[in-house]
């Protein structure tokens, strides 16, 4: 229930499952308790607009100021007003695990 509380429209968040693992996107609606907005934009993070379960993202301490339902255009403009654009484009490293 704590991850729920950090997770607003506007929170730059960490992608943990799924082809896209590692890749920063934004929190751009909630959609439900379980379920949120995200976009990347694909074109900066190559994160594709869709709808993401609030246990597979990682919010992180950075929130951009982007209306509710913003489009990636808003998105790109916010990002760059933040000076985030370096973190946007370096995806994080997935750990690797050894399983004996």
């Amino acid at each position: 229930m704590e991850v729920l509380c950090m997770i607003e429209v506007g929170r730059v968040c960490v992608k943990t499952m799924g082809r896209e693992a590692g890749k920063k996107c934004v929190v751009v609606d909630i959609i439900d308790e379980n379920f949120v907005l995200i976009t990347g934009p694909k074109s900066l993070s190559g994160v594709k607009r869709r709808r993401a379960n609030v246990k597979h993202v990682e919010p992180t301490p950075y929130k951009l100021e982007i209306p509710r339902g913003a489009s990636d255009d808003e998105v790109i403009k916010a990002i760059e007003k933040a000076k985030l654009r370096e973190l946007f484009e370096t995806p994080l490293k997935p750990e690797r695990r050894i399983v004996t």
